[in-house]
């Protein structure tokens, strides 16, 4: 077995079969013919490549429906981005969609001319968005996260999304080496009082561009599905007002964050209303619309990636 044998990779056949469909415009008969196999397996091989991620898809046509809802979201909320993706049905979850769309104002920021900060959050979403950046070698901008990167049990964070684009850009990045959310103020305190916490701390405050997800303050919030606060310390968020969160820090329907023991333990940087640069929230699904709303109106994020449906609800509500 030669060198060049060894290094085939299982994918290669999914791969050669994604490359024939979508740039190739054959039929699935077509590839079957032409990899040799049934078209059964051709379908299944076509499927692969897209569930591995083997090929991604640009949509590069504005929907007329998209754009409407993007226009009335700007002038309704003030927003200086807004980008809504096609919806693609209740049992799909909308991260999918959004994901694209994200990545694809991501990359407007990377193709600025001067070096810049990006600050970046954590979600599903933004995770998802990470998936879909093309691969780059050493971009000149760096990248520091929003929000600690260390679970209460010691562990890294699942859905830290900093490492994810550092290792698609191949750039410096700068996570933020803090718990999530402290036991108490003090340790808190003392995290934020290392001169590396300090430095990450001034980076992510000065950073020229933020993309944050939004999480939702319910049985299904993020923060208590991950255990990163109690069952008790979420029904005492939610008698406050609760809503949402962004990077951990708690807010009220009017967007104004919340004052209480809970998020005095916070680790990472609060995002500070009506910031003249771009805060972009990236989120959708139903049970983030009032989080959503929330943020928008607190002027939290100044930008919106969101899915048809979500847009929608968000005009319905408002």
């Amino acid at each position: 077995m030669s060198r060049f044998d060894a290094e085939i990779s299982p994918l290669d056949e999914a791969a050669r079969a994604g490359w024939l469909y979508y740039i190739g415009g054959m039929t699935q008969d077509q590839i079957a013919t032409n990899l040799g196999v049934s078209r059964q397996r051709a379908q299944r091989l076509v499927a692969r490549a897209m569930a591995e991620g083997l090929i991604r898809v640009r949509l590069d046509h504005k929907i007329g429906a998209c754009l409407r809802l993007e226009d009335e979201l700007s002038r309704r909320f003030g927003l200086t981005e807004c980008r809504v993706a096609p919806a693609m049905g209740a049992s799909v979850d909308p991260a999918r969609s959004i994901a694209v769309t994200a990545a694809e104002v991501f990359e407007q920021f990377l193709a600025q001319p001067e070096p810049m900060v990006i600050g970046v959050g954590t979600g599903r979403a933004l995770r998802a968005m990470a998936d879909e950046l093309q691969p780059m070698s050493g971009t000149r901008h760096r990248f520091v996260s929003l929000i600690g990167n260390i679970a209460s049990d010691g562990s890294a964070s699942f859905y830290d999304v900093i490492l994810k684009v550092a290792e698609k850009l191949q750039s410096a990045h700068y996570p933020m080496p803090v718990p999530v959310i402290s036991d108490s103020i003090a340790e808190r305190e003392a995290f934020h009082a290392l001169k590396p916490v300090q430095a990450v701390l001034a980076l992510a405050r000065g950073a020229g561009a933020l993309m944050v997800g939004v999480g939702q303050m319910g049985a299904d919030a993020p923060l208590l599905k991950d255990g990163f606060i109690t069952a008790a310390e979420m029904a005492e968020a939610r008698a406050m007002g609760a809503v949402g969160e962004v990077v951990g820090n708690i807010f009220d329907a009017e967007g104004c964050y919340l004052k209480n023991e809970i998020t005095a333990r916070m680790g990472g940087v609060r995002i500070e209303p009506g910031l003249p640069r771009p805060a972009v929230g990236i989120a959708g699904g139903a049970s983030k619309v009032p989080a959503i709303l929330g943020a928008l109106r607190g002027r939290i994020i100044n930008g919106l990636i969101t899915d048809e449906t979500t847009a929608e609800a968000l005009l319905a509500q408002s």
